[in-house]
């Protein structure tokens, strides 16, 4: 991390903070880091390169372990350094698996343990990272506990006596139980440029960003490299905030994931105003309930290992054919179903009716993601790839410029996603040139 825009302070009734130290504009680059250590989510963990964490169809896959994949054989060899041990921690839970954040505290102990890593310029170290074991209610405790438990398991075969290896770490994370509690309260989701989740990592300085519901500042990534990115102008001193969590939800709910997952109650603006709320909730609420209750069950279908892409998209154009206009498209839980029924169409290679429920959403994307948030920066360019792939061309060229002016502020210029968008542009206007050639 370069910290030269930024430092440490004590935030008014929050504890630590991070700050600005010089007038940053909209769209600037804040700062970026690199993980303390980071792992491809176990959900993707046979389409995404487990070194640079790009994604591919087809990967090459550790002979050993038979889990970490790699695009090729210079990916493979420049993680072997991390995997080595890791792959035989591995090989002795087969079938079995750790989840995500086993895997990461793991990683981390090894990479403090094997290395001298250099903390001059980090702003905040893993022994100050909070683990919130104090205020955290039993039934939490008992569920990291396990985490805990399944950690010394897993590093038996690398680090036998955890107890005495762990002497070399910092005091508060000697303990199994602390170091867990330390990574998932600390820890970030990498996503993808399309905001796709693909990983976890720990970034120790990053993690004094405090959270706010409409904060001033976006987190991207290119790799494992975390970016921050200014989505307002911000003044000398002024807090640098991001969201911890999808902030499309109602303030109760918002709230209550933020007391469940970090230990806080958020007081934001938003929060306090409890905007939008009333429009999520807009409709015959008998009738926008029965799409509350199915959500959970539609959601299993997207997220299983092998995802019944048809049963969705049936099930959720049932649903909102059955709704109708009694609940309108600025209903949250209508909204969440006419997206589902987007994703499912795209993967059914229903171009026409992905369209159409698409373009559904992108007014009401407006009104929850004040410009400019990545998240109505993505649709947008999906919604513009599905109007330049069904020739309307025209349509597609407005719908990248908008996606554009947004993601040029939210990812950069410079971000694969941006230079992608570029060339559809280039791509539609050589479309239209063609054709009004073609008249005369």
């Amino acid at each position: 991390m370069a910290p030269k825009k930024v430092e440490r302070f004590i935030s008014p009734g929050k504890g630590n903070g991070l700050r600005t130290t010089t007038m940053i504009k909209r769209g600037e680059l804040v700062t970026s880091a690199e993980p303390l250590g980071c792992c491809v989510s176990n959900r993707v963990s046979r389409e995404v390169c487990h070194q640079c964490f790009t994604r591919h169809e087809t990967l090459l896959r550790c002979s050993q372990c038979k889990m970490a994949r790699y695009c090729n054989i210079t990916c493979q060899k420049q993680a072997w350094s991390i995997h080595k041990r890791e792959c035989k921690c591995l090989q002795r839970l087969l079938p079995r698996l750790p989840t995500d954040a086993v895997r990461l505290a793991a990683r981390i102990i090894f990479a403090l343990l094997s290395t001298c890593k250099a903390v001059s310029e980090e702003l905040y170290t893993l022994e100050e990272l909070e683990s919130h074991l104090n205020s955290m209610s039993e039934q939490k405790k008992e569920s990291l506990s396990q985490l805990a438990s399944m950690l010394e398991l897993y590093l038996q075969q690398e680090v036998p006596d955890l107890t005495q290896e762990t002497l070399a770490l910092p005091p508060s994370c000697q303990e199994p139980l602390s170091i867990i509690a330390k990574v998932t309260c600390n820890c970030f989701t990498i996503s993808d440029g399309e905001l796709q989740e693909i990983g976890v990592g720990l970034y120790p300085s990053l993690s004094l960003l405090n959270h706010d519901c409409r904060p001033n500042c976006v987190m991207m990534f290119e790799g494992t490299k975390m970016q921050l990115r200014a989505v307002q102008n911000i003044n000398p001193g002024e807090e640098l905030t991001i969201s911890y969590i999808e902030t499309l939800s109602l303030t109760e709910d918002r709230q209550r994931q933020l007391e469940d997952q970090y230990h806080f109650t958020c007081g934001c603006q938003r929060c306090d105003s409890k905007d939008k709320d009333g429009l999520m909730l807009s409709g015959e609420e008998a009738i926008w309930q029965r799409l509350k209750e199915a959500q959970p069950k539609l959601e299993g279908l997207k997220k299983d290992h092998l995802p019944d892409w048809q049963t969705l998209l049936e099930s959720c154009s049932h649903l909102l054919s059955t709704v109708g206009a009694k609940v309108p498209d600025e209903n949250l839980y209508k909204l969440k179903i006419t997206d589902m029924a987007l994703d499912a169409s795209v993967h059914l290679g229903r171009w026409e009716e992905g369209l159409r429920y698409g373009e559904r959403t992108l007014p009401v994307y407006r009104q929850y993601y004040p410009d400019p948030h990545p998240v109505h920066g993505v649709q947008l360019m999906r919604v513009g790839k599905l109007q330049h792939y069904l020739e309307k061309v025209e349509e597609a060229l407005d719908t990248f410029r908008q996606a554009y002016k947004i993601m040029t502020v939210t990812h950069g210029e410079d971000h694969p996603l941006t230079t992608e968008l570029t060339m559809k542009m280039e791509e539609c206007h050589g479309e239209m040139t063609q054709r009004t050639a073609n008249i005369f």
